[in-house]
């Protein structure tokens, strides 16, 4: 699109935009729900995905490339995308510290926030950021919001059940890939629906020490609290230690 009509699309919505900012107050959520939709989603990205909108700007006096709440943001497509007054989407983008230009590798993903439509012509939106998780990024793609279901007793620790030593599995990372996390934080496992897991699901945490004679350590336990095909994301209950990449996972039948 040339800059003429990305400026005659912005300007045939301003009207719009005043009208319904202003009735769209966002939705009610728990702090737990929150912090759910903010965790980073149990899948990968080798980039951005093929035919998804992206943000291409805000509706603001001077350009920027880093945005915040209640920040009107410019979309890449308008109602022949689909796009219609109200919806809502997640801002998301691929991991992409430490990486080279033009890696390709597979990364975990980074949920920025999400947003809600407010106005829309035939080839421009404009949204308004309801939550931001981090700092939106001009290039951050749109994804369905799904309003997260927590499961019961995911905040809390229970250690009951025999624990399933044949069914080991691994921490991965956590948000922008970090490498630990402790109480009340996020992280990745590699076992997910593929494996039977379910959200609600409960492991432990131990740790191989790398010392000759002694066995695995507990460091604590996590509740899944959403599932993919080969991964869940888990909520860190309890811990003596930060929980760690490559610490073991072991589920609590």
């Amino acid at each position: 699109m040339t800059p003429f009509r990305i400026l005659a699309a912005i300007a045939l919505l301003t009207v719009g935009v005043s009208a319904t900012h202003a009735q769209s107050p966002p939705d009610s959520l728990s702090p737990l729900q929150i912090a759910l939709a903010c965790a980073p989603p149990p899948a990968t990205s080798s980039g951005t995905p093929a035919g998804k909108l992206r943000v291409i700007g805000a509706q603001d006096s001077s350009p920027r490339s880093l945005f915040g709440q209640s920040d009107l943001l410019v979309i890449s497509g308008g109602t022949e995308k689909g796009m219609q007054l109200g919806q809502q989407f997640f801002l998301r983008r691929r991991s992409s510290f430490g990486t080279a230009a033009g890696d390709r590798a597979p990364r975990l993903i980074r949920t920025a926030g999400w947003l809600r439509i407010v106005a829309a012509n035939d080839v421009t939106a404009i949204a308004t950021v309801e939550y931001g998780c981090d700092g939106i990024l001009v290039g951050d793609y749109l994804e369905p919001f799904v309003v997260p279901v927590v499961p019961a007793g995911a905040d809390r620790a229970d250690t009951s059940g025999e624990l399933d030593f044949t069914s080991l599995g691994r921490v991965l990372a956590g948000d922008e890939e970090r490498l630990g996390g402790g109480t009340g934080e996020y992280m990745l496992i590699d076992r997910g629906e593929d494996q039977g897991v379910s959200p609600g699901a409960r492991f432990a945490v131990y740790r191989d020490l790398r010392v000759g004679g002694l066995p695995l350590s507990a460091i604590g336990e996590v509740t899944v609290v959403s599932t993919g095909p080969t991964m869940a994301v888990v909520r860190i209950n309890q811990a003596r230690d930060a929980v760690q990449s490559g610490d073991w996972v072991v589920p609590r039948r």
